[in-house]
């Protein structure tokens, strides 16, 4: 019998013949589960870390329609992915948004998909987290890196907490299990860290930290204000006794039991501590662009296949050939911080 041997580079049609679960198998013997979906790289905020501040955005034709994504959704379910995110930029703003959870629920129905769920900043919650829950989300990550008003308008260039504090709260009325994701930075929020660990622990919800990655040009700010989660663990344990978990979401994130209110702390560090022995995703944008790593320019163009009309058995066998050259990491480096972006595109393109 045929052994798949990493790093092999075995031909897609050897690939494409192996019973699924293998299929997905990258050169390096990782699953891949999971697939995170942008449908839109537009967002009501501008960040200052993530975005510029005059940004151009994708001319809409280049978009994929909700009914391409849920083709493609649907192609990577049927090869084996059990978890769907969708992202954005902010993925609410898209204009009937929730026809694509409504469909992709089907997968939950039928038992071949476990979790479908979302990355969103929060604006829009109040008026969706009802109907996100009776498409079958449970869980939800919200970007919130401040508790602070002022603080709030100088990250996101003028967007207001108020809402995003009441779009939680929404959520946590229907139901949904909420984790916030919170951004560290030097100098901005880094003293703040206890605070959003105790508010968060007092309302039950997961709290994740990440270091800020070199997306995108943004100017000087990004290296100025980046710190390690190993500084970022230090300040919350001048508060806090952090214990081991061995708590896991299927995602990046190393979590950490606060003793003194019962929850938790994730870290996800793509400097400091690299994770990617443990990959289980890959990203699909919204132009229909896979890419197989967050830190590198390899991808597949899976919008062609669709728009030259092909089956999906043909998009299947695209994707393939694509899992088959999965690089085994990123090369994030924080001694080229000083040097820029070390990706060209914004994170709100390739999908948070």
């Amino acid at each position: 019998m045929t052994r798949l041997e990493p790093g092999g580079g075995q031909p897609l049609q050897w690939v494409a013949s192996l019973p699924l679960v293998i299929a997905m198998l990258d050169p390096f013997g990782r699953t891949v589960s999971y697939l995170r979906v942008s449908v839109t790289d537009r967002c009501n905020y501008r960040c200052n870390y993530c975005m510029a501040e005059d940004m151009t955005f994708l001319p809409r034709k280049e978009l994929l329609s909700l009914e391409e994504l849920d083709r493609l959704c649907s192609v990577f379910v049927g090869l084996g992915v059990r978890k769907l995110r969708i992202t954005g930029g902010e993925p609410l703003v898209r204009r009937d948004i929730l026809s694509l959870f409504r469909n992709l629920s089907r997968h939950l129905d039928s038992g071949d998909l476990d979790e479908l769920t979302l990355t969103t900043n929060g604006t829009l919650l109040e008026k969706y987290a009802a109907d996100l829950a009776a498409c079958g989300v449970r869980r939800i990550n919200v970007s919130l890196d401040t508790l602070d008003p002022r603080r709030f308008q100088e990250l996101t260039r003028k967007g207001e907490l108020a809402p995003v504090l009441a779009g939680i709260a929404a959520a946590d009325k229907a139901g949904l299990q909420i984790k916030i994701n919170a951004v560290a930075l030097r100098g901005v929020n880094d003293q703040e860290l206890p605070q959003m660990v105790a508010w968060c622990g007092d309302r039950g919800f997961d709290l994740s930290l990440i270091e800020s990655m070199p997306m995108g040009e943004i100017g000087e700010l990004r290296a100025d204000h980046f710190m390690t989660l190993d500084e970022a663990k230090r300040t919350i344990e001048q508060r806090f006794q952090l214990l081991p978990s061995d708590y896991r979401t299927g995602g990046p994130a190393h979590y950490m039991r606060v003793a003194e209110t019962g929850g938790r702390v994730g870290f996800i560090t793509p400097f400091s501590h690299n994770f990617c022995e443990a990959c289980n995703r890959v990203r699909l944008t919204c132009t229909g662009t896979l890419y197989l790593c967050l830190g590198q320019d390899d991808a597949a163009d899976l919008r062609a296949p669709l728009r030259a009309g092909q089956s999906d058995e043909a998009v299947r066998d695209a994707i393939l050939e694509a899992i088959a050259r999965k690089p085994k990491g990123h090369d994030f480096d924080e001694q080229r911080l000083a040097d820029g972006a070390q990706v060209v595109r914004f994170m709100s393109h390739t999908g948070g």
